[in-house]
């Protein structure tokens, strides 16, 4: 195993233990909040979130979303050769209007009746995925060389069991050709953001930033 692998695993492990399951009421080194390209203010109220897989970190800051869903046309038209943002494995368009979730204060809360804030969704990259162990033939499985879990198209029979078993409502089946799809970290979502709202850092740049 390289040096490189071996302090980029390192980082990891040191990264998650410091973020835990959310960045809120977390203090960040000036060198990552430049990196991640977020305020103190943001992380600490919970606006930025962080999506770890081997290869790399997915930031997803709120505070710049504008709820435009350019990262789910980019997502569809990368993956699907079309712009379907039903099938996007980045999802903007269910917190659009009240936020994760509807309350009594939608007001006020998350979402374009409310505060106007948009959150991005997309996949975990469970290590015990639970799409991964619902699939009855094995269609999902994980990359040898970053664990991302991919999806492979010719063993996908769409019965939907990956999209029952996500707790994050991420997989979907595609009407047009009756598979699932699901986020294999391509990054395609990143490109298409207008405001940077979302961002790719690689595990070196937050080991030279920690």
């Amino acid at each position: 195993m390289s040096k490189g692998i071996m302090n980029r695993e390192y980082t990891r492990r040191e990264f998650m233990k410091l973020t835990g399951k959310g960045m809120a009421g977390v203090a960040l080194s000036s060198s990552l909040l430049k990196l991640f390209d977020c305020t103190q203010a943001q992380a600490e109220s919970g606006q930025v979130k962080v999506y770890p897989n081997s290869e790399y970190v997915l930031v997803v800051n709120k505070a710049k979303c504008t709820g435009c869903q350019r990262c789910e046309v980019n997502c569809t038209l990368t993956n699907d050769g079309k712009a379907q943002p039903y099938l996007s494995r980045i999802n903007a368009r269910d917190n659009f209007q009240f936020g994760p979730k509807v309350s009594e204060n939608y007001l006020t809360a998350a979402g374009f009746f409310g505060n106007w804030s948009v959150e991005p969704a997309t996949c975990h990259q469970c290590e015990n995925a639970p799409c991964m162990l619902a699939c009855p033939v094995g269609a999902i499985y994980p990359d040898p060389l970053t664990s991302v879990r991919l999806l492979d198209q010719d063993k996908c029979i769409g019965c939907g069991a990956c999209v029952a078993a996500c707790p994050f409502g991420m997989p979907k089946i595609d009407p047009d050709n009756g598979k699932s799809t699901k986020c294999i970290a391509c990054g395609a979502c990143v490109a298409g953001c207008p405001t940077s709202a979302l961002k790719i850092v690689l595990w070196d740049e937050i080991a030279a930033a920690m």
